[in-house]
């Protein structure tokens, strides 16, 4: 693989050498994106297919820089031409998918959703996803289902570095900077940062380019080695033990055991990231595994005998050769199957989106993505970019006049839905929202919630919210994410006078028992060591913790002691309320809005109820906690409450997935968790 060439060749020829192409890398690329799909489609079985995208990473790196430094290197490096080659590349198979999906959308999609979809298809267009969605959703959660463009954040990675690097390279080519030594530089410092930002922030750390892109850059220093063999240490400036260099050059090109060993110890690393890794600590630390791993296979060459016999067969070719399309459509599919049908989405109507993506795929690859990529004419680049533009600005245009309200999907005319949805102003959906942050205690949440756009931290939050109120001789402390922010309408209505009301939940941040003094960084953090802090501070008669996700009967026991401890004398641990697959009012109006029934299983995402149930039978809690289930609460034999009362507009118990309304949270506490808080009987109001 690593092939010598003189350095006075590469320095008096004109123009980029044409890369001769990789059987393997394709082979490579379909191991990628089959992971990623098969993530998406059946994560049960896939648990870590997630990690496609950091093979992909480390092939782009390799495989961009090896043109830039070549060309850079020889003199011929053009800025135009590679960005123009980019475009070609990238532009048509993403300009297919984003038109598809809005033309879907117009069809299927009420108009408030088709303005998410625009937005996010600016953002595609803009190759900012990866920022857009950082304020907006861990891509780990559960809703990330109803985001059909979710998965342009990665796009958005590669296409920031296409920007950047060349310049990098150029700049520091230009100060006669050693370009091993930058790449090294820069990736050593990407990956600290990746690495401290898991334990701070983990969607950012996710999301951002500068944690991510030290898994580009390791893909760029192989193709510096690859470039100039043996002599790599040398060009880069290194001094090494002579012993060593007799070494290199005779490992270079690699001996066949030794390349062959590579490469299947390579493909074990990438095996084992697809089962094992640990999406709580992604990237970091957890990413190495993948991309080490890529890099020993790429390194290996075609030659070693896991490249040339496994990744480089028909079927990997293949499906390498439409890896990028496929990795396009696949998601959409599968997120507009969930969107449309409110539910989530069954084994066969995964396994036909997923024929129906490679179906798109190959199309895509074989009418529109090498007709225009390799088509002669020199303005397919200025037209694919005015097209891009033109799809951006729809984007952004569907998105500011609120999805283009009272056209596009309807039901029909003659329906009380379809009269109701015709009356109904932009951006109200099936129940009144009006107020819900002051009902919610939202100025008790660290992140700012008048603005979730910005997502920016708050230094601080209300003192009603944790001072203690002499007047009163009972206190009961909320602490959690968003889904006890719902809990405090409800109780502030049913809970005797003498009782005060503490809040301190910040929505996204699960409550956290490990938090320390000098932890308190990320807003999460902060929110957890804050309601701790106060919590010992009080010595509240109850503490209600609250939030989404299950976590485990480990993490929720710890809460427990650690409460126990600070003197709590009643401790609640909440489980979720009933979540759906998608929006529970959208639900209804699509498939439920004729007789509606009171109980439903239709849209029920399943695996939420099913944690739920397992917490509750293996969690052991100490005397004066206790596990509340608001599954039993809220469901039985015959489905789970759609209403709390005989409205199914103003009395729907949840206005999105899973978040109470103002209804469900006063029906909550009258009928269960005042009496639990009190230990007596309330009176009803």
């Amino acid at each position: 693989m690593f092939q010598s060439r003189s350095i006075q060749a590469q320095t008096q020829a004109a123009g980029p050498l044409r890369q001769p192409h990789r059987l393997d890398i394709d082979g490579l690329r379909a191991i990628a994106v089959l992971s990623v799909v098969g993530y998406h489609a059946f994560p049960r079985w896939v648990r870590s297919g997630f990690i496609g995208v950091d093979i992909f990473f480390v092939i782009s790196g390799f495989l961009i820089s090896k043109i830039i430094f070549d060309g850079i290197e020889r003199g011929g490096f053009s800025f135009l031409d590679f960005y123009s080659r980019r475009i070609r590349r990238i532009f048509p198979a993403l300009i297919a998918m984003m038109i598809g999906a809005s033309v879907f959308g117009w069809f299927f999609l009420f108009a408030d959703e088709y303005a998410e979809l625009g937005k996010e298809t600016a953002g595609g267009a803009g190759f900012i996803s990866n920022l857009l969605f950082l304020n907006e959703i861990g891509y780990f959660n559960a809703n990330v289902m109803l985001k059909p463009l979710v998965h342009l954040w990665s796009l958005g990675i590669e296409e920031q570095y296409y920007i950047a690097w060349p310049l990098v390279v150029w700049a520091a080519s230009y100060s006669r900077k050693n370009l091993l030594i930058v790449t090294l530089g820069i990736a050593a410092v990407s990956l600290f940062l990746s690495v401290r930002g898991v334990e701070q922030d983990a969607i950012s750390a996710f999301y951002m380019p500068q944690t991510r892109v030290w898994e580009l850059l390791s893909g760029s220093a192989l193709a510096y080695v690859a470039l100039h063999g043996a002599r790599f240490p040398a060009r880069a400036g290194l001094r090494l033990p002579a012993g060593f260099e007799r070494w290199l050059e005779r490992a270079s090109p690699s001996p066949g055991a030794l390349r062959d060993w590579r490469s299947i110890l390579g493909a074990a690393m990438i095996i084992q990231a697809i089962i094992f890794t640990d999406p709580k600590n992604f990237p970091g630390w957890s990413a190495l595994p993948t991309v080490c791993g890529t890099v020993l296979v790429i390194s290996a060459g075609p030659e070693a005998w896991f490249n040339r016999v496994i990744l480089s067969s028909r079927a990997p070719v293949w499906f390498g050769l439409i890896s990028f399309p496929l990795y396009l459509w696949h998601w959409p599919l599968l997120s507009f199957d969930t969107v449309v049908t409110g539910a989530v989405p069954t084994s066969n109507a995964r396994i036909v989106a997923v024929l129906a993506a490679v179906v798109l795929a190959w199309a895509t690859t074989r009418f529109v993505e090498r007709p225009l990529r390799f088509s002669k004419s020199r303005a397919m680049a200025p037209v694919l970019f005015a097209t891009m533009l033109g799809v951006g600005a729809f984007g952004y245009f569907a998105f500011a006049v609120d999805g283009f309200e009272g056209y596009g999907f309807r039901t029909g005319d003659k329906t009380e839905y379809a009269r109701y949805f015709e009356n109904a102003p932009p951006r109200w959906r099936y129940f009144e929202d009006a107020g819900i942050a002051e009902k919610y205690r939202f100025d008790c949440d660290f992140v700012d919630n008048r603005d979730r756009q910005s997502g920016l931290p708050k230094a601080e939050i209300a003192k009603s919210c944790y001072e203690r109120d002499p007047s009163r001789d009972k206190t009961l402390f909320i602490w959690g994410d968003s889904h006890a922010q719902m809990l405090y309408f409800g109780l502030k209505n049913y809970l005797p006078p003498n009782w005060q009301i503490m809040v301190v939940a910040t929505s996204g941040c699960a409550p956290d028992a490990s938090v320390t003094e000098d932890s308190p960084i990320h807003p999460c953090q902060r929110s957890n060591w804050f309601a701790l802090d106060k919590i010992r501070e009080v010595a509240p008669d109850a503490v209600i913790v609250a939030q989404r996700d299950e976590r485990d009967a480990d993490q929720l026991a710890k809460i427990e002691r650690v409460l126990n401890e600070d003197g709590v004398k009643k401790t609640l641990l909440l489980g979720p309320a009933p979540q759906w697959a998608g929006s529970l009012p959208k639900i209804i109006m699509r498939r439920l809005w004729e007789k509606t029934p009171k109980r439903t299983f239709v849209g029920m995402d399943e695996s939420v109820s099913a944690e739920n149930k397992a917490i509750g039978e293996t969690l052991t809690l100490e005397k004066g906690a206790q596990y509340v289930d608001l599954y039993k609460f809220f469901c039985n034999a015959d489905g789970c409450l759609t209403r709390v009362g005989p409205d199914k507009q103003k009395d729907s118990v949840t206005f999105d997935y899973g978040h109470l309304t103002p209804a469900a949270s006063d029906y909550l506490a009258r009928n269960s968790l005042a009496e639990l808080v009190t230990g007596s009987k309330v009176s009803l109001r």
